[in-house]
């Protein structure tokens, strides 16, 4: 009869599969991946991981949903940290979203290298996506509650996080070498994006068509 573990056994087993799994679905991707490359990674019984996981879908699932967890956690210890108004707790998320990417870039492309999280059949990678969004667009809220910025919340949090994946996505592709260029180009995106969400739009004057001829 086989021994029942602890739930805080399992718990850690579960977390030592997924950090496992990251880095193998990270090297050979989620087609190249077999969960008997985890239980040799891992050494323990090909069937071993079959106890924790269903198949290969739940636990890449789960491994996102770790992923997520740990970003969010992360930006959301650097808004509690830091100090100033709202600006300069989006400028801290800015810089811990910059340093979980760079840290963790195996957990960073499970995250938004693979398809969108809603078209997963997961509730828990579904709510730490959720959650992760969250936090995402939490702080562009704060400015707009504190008249730092005018607009819709959700819209202006893609536009900062479309620039800052952009940025992040060069220096992980080796394009734009991490460092003081990397950060000022970020912090020059981010610094334009502020000032023209900021700015009043001025009317296109009457019978000019910008950029259409006729």
């Amino acid at each position: 009869m086989p021994r029942i573990r602890p739930a805080a056994e399992v718990a850690e087993f579960r977390e030592k599969l997924c950090a496992a799994a990251t880095r193998l679905f990270a090297e050979h991707g989620a087609e190249g991946f077999t969960m008997r490359m985890l239980a040799a990674e891992v050494g323990c019984a090909t069937m071993t991981p079959y106890r924790y996981f269903r198949d290969k879908d739940e636990l890449l699932a789960a491994v996102r949903a770790m992923a997520y967890d740990r970003f969010s956690e992360a930006l959301e210890s650097a808004a509690h940290m830091a100090s100033g108004d709202s600006r300069a707790k989006s400028a801290a998320i800015g810089d811990a979203y910059v340093a979980f990417a760079l840290a963790n870039p195996e957990a960073y492309r499970l995250m938004f290298d693979m398809s969108p999280p809603e078209a997963i059949d997961s509730p828990d990678l579904a709510r730490a996506a959720r959650r992760a969004n969250t936090t995402m667009t939490g702080y562009v809220r704060a400015m707009i509650e504190d008249g730092a910025l005018k607009g819709d919340p959700v819209l202006i949090g893609r536009m900062f996080w479309a620039a800052i994946h952009g940025v992040v996505q060069l220096e992980l592709s080796g394009v734009l070498p991490p460092g003081p260029d990397a950060d000022t180009l970020r912090h020059e995106m981010m610094r334009a994006l502020f000032i023209g969400l900021n700015s009043d739009p001025r009317p296109t004057p009457a019978g000019r068509r910008t950029g259409i001829k006729g």
